[in-house]
């Protein structure tokens, strides 16, 4: 996506989070829970989002007073990687969620032609979301979190001898997210946006700072969907990187997914993901399936 297109897309994002929207009388009726949907699926790093980007929801179903929470795992799969993914996430009082991910990034085609003495790398994820203010349905202006991610690479044998500079560091995330009852043909709409402050390569998997730059990188990602009825939902997500390392380029990240929400204990996503060039292997794309179990 040229650097044009992404100032459009996220100008739209924005545009949309920020542009006020009355909920409609049957968002009222619900306001005693919340609404199917409306704790998300699981990212892969962990914690209440889609696919690849964090949302300001709070995960699990839990409302003001109670306990919510979420497990998932996760696996992708393109022509030279596969991704696993795996973790938990508690919500308290749809306030305060916290969160902790295993990945596991499988590199075959890397280590055989690298002659690599080793063909994954691991990563451990631990996450935290403070609501700030507003709510995803119920008022006008979008739900605002606060989001930390720390990041602990757990290979870092290989990624220090192509530039990588720390096995360690934390993103920092402010995001937005907003459902428009209604709001798309008299479909429902969702959108989030995110602005990211963080220093990883391949988000973590590959370390942090590189020899090409070393500080932070402020970048945008977000996404949107349509709710096709209470249970269905089809989308698009759109991941901004840095770009640290000097051996290889590093892409953005964009994904087509559907996911299923039979009721509130359940989640499936689906997604046709591109990943553009990772770690000198170029055109990435593959399937993504993620299963999360709530409460």
């Amino acid at each position: 996506m040229s650097g044009r297109w992404q100032g459009r897309v996220a100008a739209a994002l924005l545009l949309g989070l920020l542009v006020a929207g009355a909920p409609c009388a049957e968002g009222r009726a619900g306001q005693g829970g919340r609404l199917l949907a409306t704790g998300g699926a699981s990212v892969f790093e962990g914690g209440a989002g889609g696919g690849i980007v964090p949302w300001a929801v709070i995960a699990g179903y839990g409302s003001e007073g109670q306990w919510g929470g979420s497990a998932f795992a996760t696996r992708a799969v393109t022509g030279d990687y596969e991704l696993e993914a795996r973790g938990l996430a508690f919500g308290w009082s749809n306030r305060l969620e916290l969160g902790v991910a295993r990945q596991r990034l499988a590199l075959p085609t890397l280590a055989a032609s690298l002659d690599l003495p080793i063909d994954r790398f691991r990563q451990d994820v631990y996450s935290a979301k403070l609501r700030l203010a507003g709510d995803l349905v119920y008022s006008p202006w979008p739900q605002l979190s606060l989001i930390a991610q720390h990041k602990r690479q757990r290979d870092f044998a290989v990624p220090v001898l192509v530039g990588a500079r720390d096995d360690t560091d934390t993103d920092w995330l402010l995001a937005a997210s907003k459902l428009w009852l209604g709001g798309a043909g008299g479909y429902n709409l969702l959108g989030h946006l995110n602005l990211r402050s963080t220093r990883a390569n391949q988000a973590g998997l590959l370390g942090f700072g590189g020899d090409r730059r070393n500080g932070r990188s402020l970048v945008w990602e977000g996404s949107l969907a349509i709710l096709l009825d209470r249970h269905w939902a089809l989308g698009y997500e759109y991941r901004q990187k840095p770009d640290n390392l000097g051996f290889a380029r590093e892409q953005a990240w964009q994904d087509a997914f559907i996911a299923w929400f039979p009721n509130k204990r359940v989640a499936v996503v689906a997604a046709w993901a591109d990943l553009g060039d990772v770690a000198s292997l170029r055109d990435q794309r593959g399937w993504y399936l993620s299963l999360q179990v709530s409460r």
